[in-house]
């Protein structure tokens, strides 16, 4: 089996102005933020490239 990198996290300060930058700024393919009906655990990932997600959530 060989390693692979499937997802990159990034913790942000300010998920929405993050998710502006990477949706908006650089064009790259979101849902949207995620999981906001709990507190604390709200993400958005992006499409990076087949099996390479980007990952951004709130620290």
């Amino acid at each position: 089996m060989k390693p692979r990198i499937s997802v990159i996290t990034i913790g942000v300060d300010d998920l929405k102005r993050a998710l502006d930058f990477y949706w908006d700024g650089l064009g790259l393919p979101t849902e949207g933020i995620v999981g906001e009906e709990f507190d604390n655990r709200v993400i958005a990932f992006f499409d990076l490239q087949q099996e390479l997600k980007l990952a951004i959530w709130k620290h």
